[in-house]
């Protein structure tokens, strides 16, 4: 099991007119991409090592319950927000694997967990998506929601989008261990200008086109357009851009049924 951090240095406070993203999609490449060729390079020197050792590298490709073997390995706790924590990097580090058949030493897991009494993480949560300490209701995360659902969004759950367009970061940022973590030695992961602070209304007028030149290579992309338009057009209405009604009036024809209809909903709340 393998981590990379990717913290970088504090990031400066989004306009009200703008969507925030979550650190982890901020930078030059997507992460996928920058480990997948770390792992090619692992593979090879282990090939090279034992000829005929069957080696494979996975990050997110593969059926493999990759926080559970991680924290196996060693490589930290499981915290009260179901991530992984360590006390060096905090939780701000992506996971990846090196499937072998060749016999390895084990590192033992850690001893204990350093949450303590802390509950940080918990209460800091604005959809309640923690059902308990350690339990996470992933349908009520506000990372699942702009990111991973494909419909239309619980009214009461979008009166808590704020400025959240792709992921959330508030469980890791509240987090006293993300306040002692490092920063990242990866110049990959500092954060794109153009990303750091995405405009709705721009967002908002972006075709299928458009949006695969700006996205096509980041994190981002796994929104789809949909998603990302759907979640624009929550956030407006969150933070009352009644400036915008008209890109939105005019999405209530697109061709995604998700955007209608989230479309239909926004303009009635901000014609109001």
């Amino acid at each position: 099991m393998l981590a990379l951090p990717y913290r970088t240095a504090e990031l400066p406070v989004t306009k009200d007119e703008c969507g925030k993203v979550a650190r982890y999609a901020l930078g030059e490449l997507d992460y996928h991409d920058v480990i997948h060729e770390r792992l090619k390079q692992l593979k090879s020197w282990l090939e090279q090592r034992s000829p005929g050792a069957l080696v494979r590298g996975v990050v997110d490709t593969a059926p493999l319950l990759e926080r559970e073997f991680a924290e196996a390995a060693g490589l930290g706790w499981v915290g009260k927000n179901t991530l992984l924590l360590n006390r060096t990097w905090g939780s701000y580090f992506f996971l990846a694997a090196l499937l072998t058949d060749l016999p390895l030493d084990v590192d033992p897991p850690q001893d204990k967990g350093y949450c303590g009494t802390c509950t940080a993480c918990l209460d800091a949560c604005p959809t309640d998506a923690f059902v308990g300490p350690y339990v996470l209701d992933a349908t009520r995360c506000l990372s699942y929601l702009t990111i991973e659902h494909r419909g239309p969004v619980d009214d009461k759950l979008a009166e808590h989008f704020d400025q959240w367009i792709f992921g959330c970061d508030i469980c890791q940022e509240v987090c006293p261990w993300n306040r002692k973590a490092k920063l990242s030695d990866e110049p990959v992961f500092e954060p794109r200008p153009d990303l750091a602070d995405l405009n709705i209304e721009e967002l908002l007028e972006l075709d299928e086109l458009s949006f695969r030149e700006r996205f096509r290579h980041t994190p981002m992309w796994r929104t789809k357009r949909r998603g990302m338009i759907r979640n624009a057009i929550l956030i407006a209405v969150r933070k009352r851009l009644v400036n915008m009604l008209p890109s939105i009036v005019a999405l209530q024809s697109d061709e995604e049924p998700v955007i209608r209809e989230a479309a239909l909903w926004a303009a009635s709340r901000l014609a109001d």
